[in-house]
């Protein structure tokens, strides 16, 4: 179980940088109290009500590269004040990277007042990806009531040894992406019309498409680099 520690103080002043050092060496035997392993111990002076702080850079650069399962810190103040605490709670509840407070001598227990607004923040997001996808469905089914077959976006641009490749509107992903759609909710609105497709089916489809997209252009650039040095040579 990996765990990162972080300990913050607010000001320079040299009571402060006493609490530092005693935050660092109270969470790293909580990390040994739970048999954690210490990935990283992040320690910064910032104000808690800031969110452009390093030390919460590096440690969403951790939660990314999924590289830890645990956020060490001595009380849920230190990770932020006000908004930006319960910003990064829920950032680090959906990540699901559990925190760990030397407060509580384990995981960290949220008041029920916090807990109800992560509650609503979670329903509104559910909602408002839910009202994303309708728009999206609402649009195509028009689309192919005027007409539009999406099968004919198809673009088999290499054949397959193996098994045969699912049928998939590419064409279509490439303009989700750019909407702005993650990979789990284009393969699901495309699974709403008919299209038996997995998150990593889109996510391959998506890629080859950019890297034919990009070999097509190294080509075009060559291309013009021979006519322009034939007609250099010509002159």
């Amino acid at each position: 179980m990996r765990a990162l520690v972080y300990c913050r103080i607010s000001t320079n002043k040299q009571q402060q940088e006493t609490s530092l050092s005693r935050q660092k060496e109270e969470l790293l035997l909580l990390a040994n109290q739970y048999h954690f392993e210490v990935v990283e111990t992040i320690v910064e002076k910032a104000s808690g009500y800031d969110l452009e702080r390093e030390g919460i850079f590096q440690i969403i650069e951790h939660i990314n590269q999924k590289s830890v399962d645990y956020l060490l810190i001595q009380d849920e103040t230190r990770l932020g004040r006000g908004n930006a605490r319960i910003a990064l709670i829920h950032f680090l509840k959906k990540a699901g990277v559990k925190i760990f407070t030397v407060n509580h001598r384990g995981e960290l227990l949220l008041s029920e007042a916090d807990s109800m607004v992560l509650e609503i923040v979670s329903i509104v997001e559910e909602y408002q990806r839910k009202i994303h996808n309708l728009k999206i469905k609402r649009g195509m089914k028009k689309a192919i009531e005027r007409g539009y077959k999406p099968q004919n976006n198809l673009k088999n641009l290499h054949q397959s040894t193996g098994r045969e490749m699912i049928e998939v509107p590419v064409e279509e992903i490439v303009r989700l992406r750019k909407n702005k759609l993650t990979f789990s909710e284009i393969a699901a609105t495309l699974r709403g019309f008919g299209y038996e497709v997995s998150k990593a089916t889109v996510h391959r489809r998506y890629q080859h498409y950019i890297e034919e997209n990009e070999k097509n252009l190294l080509t075009g650039r060559k291309s013009t680099d021979v006519i322009k040095r034939k007609n250099e040579s010509n002159k």
